[in-house]
């Protein structure tokens, strides 16, 4: 019934040959998808690279295997079936396809590739019914739980300690250019710039929901515009600092929370208690930004402070001046 409206068939309804012409053809798949893996990793993080090598070298190793087993009970000619051709079969996300993929992202994929498999095929055997089906599917699942444990052995064999720190750095560097340095730059934007219209405002209204409805179209405002900015500075691929939405996100999130932290205490009635629950939440932006400065950064802590708490503070006194004037 399923397949006459999908064109699809059931795994329940494909013979032994046709069971085993479909693992062949997921095998190889996937050998091809962990070659895309190595590629991609081969130039930031080589010894990854080498796992998923290794990887797909047993990819094809159990193909073969299981080309063997084909020729023996069925011949030659293998039924061209795949796993997009079945309804209920597991499927793979072609994440392989997408750009930017970080180190983390394709382990993930990977483990949840090899643990698909395994959980289908044990599935599949205990509804079959035919013997000889039951024993191939057992099979099968054995193989996909003896590929983790084979790149825990690749990796112990590839991924040293020295090769581990260095991949370790990489991993940072990559997280600090992608994440850290664009958003650092949309807080610091958000914090600062926004500080003299918000505290102008306060001042020359002494009115606080007029106040926060300045900060909040601020914030919001430099938080799109640093976004966009960001996002379309740099797409990421010769520079190496990441996805551009990534960035955008980062930058433009980070924007609007450092303008919203001093606007929010405005919806306090009383305009002195929210202009003093403002002002200590400037002060607590500005030594976060420094001490982000520093941590990640690798800026003086002396520099970053001097850059950023100074700056900000003569912005916050410029703002306070021209709404008192």
């Amino acid at each position: 019934m399923l397949s006459r409206f999908t064109g699809r068939r059931r795994f329940s309804d494909l013979s032994e040959q046709e069971v085993l012409a479909l693992a062949i053809s997921s095998e190889e798949d996937d050998s091809q998808i962990y070659r895309s893996f190595a590629a991609r990793l081969r130039d930031s993080y080589p010894a990854s690279a080498k796992i998923f090598e290794g990887m797909a070298r047993e990819e094809e190793g159990h193909a073969q295997r299981l080309l063997d087993q084909h020729k023996v009970r069925f011949g030659d000619t293998i039924p061209l079936i795949r796993r997009e051709h079945i309804a209920d079969f597991y499927t793979r996300k072609p994440v392989w396809l997408m750009e930017n993929l970080s180190l983390d992202d394709i382990r993930g994929q990977a483990e949840e590739m090899e643990q698909g498999a395994q959980r289908y095929y044990e599935a599949a055997a205990r509804r079959s019914t035919d013997a000889d089906t039951r024993a191939l599917l057992n099979d099968l699942a054995a193989i996909e739980a003896g590929h983790e444990a084979r790149a825990a052995d690749l990796a112990e064999q590839h991924l040293t300690e020295s090769a581990k720190d260095a991949e370790e750095k990489t991993r940072h560097r990559q997280f600090v250019l992608t994440w850290v340095q664009p958003g650092l730059a949309g807080l610091m934007d958000g914090s600062v710039s926004t500080l003299a219209p918000i505290f102008a405002a306060a001042f020359a209204t002494q009115d606080t929901w007029q106040t926060f409805q300045v900060g909040l179209a601020a914030s919001i405002g430099a938080g799109i515009s640093m976004g966009f900015t960001e996002a379309a500075s740099d797409d990421g691929e010769i520079s190496g600092r990441g996805a551009a939405w990534k960035r955008g996100v980062a930058s433009g999130v980070m924007t609007t929370i450092g303008g919203l932290g001093h606007a929010l205490p405005y919806l306090i009635p009383d305009f002195w208690t929210a202009t003093t629950i403002a002002v200590i939440v400037v002060f607590i932006e500005l030594w976060a930004i420094a001490w982000i400065q520093n941590k990640y950064m690798d800026t003086p802590f002396f520099r970053a402070t001097l850059q950023v708490v100074l700056g900000g503070a003569l912005v916050l006194a410029a703002g306070i001046l021209i709404g008192v004037g």
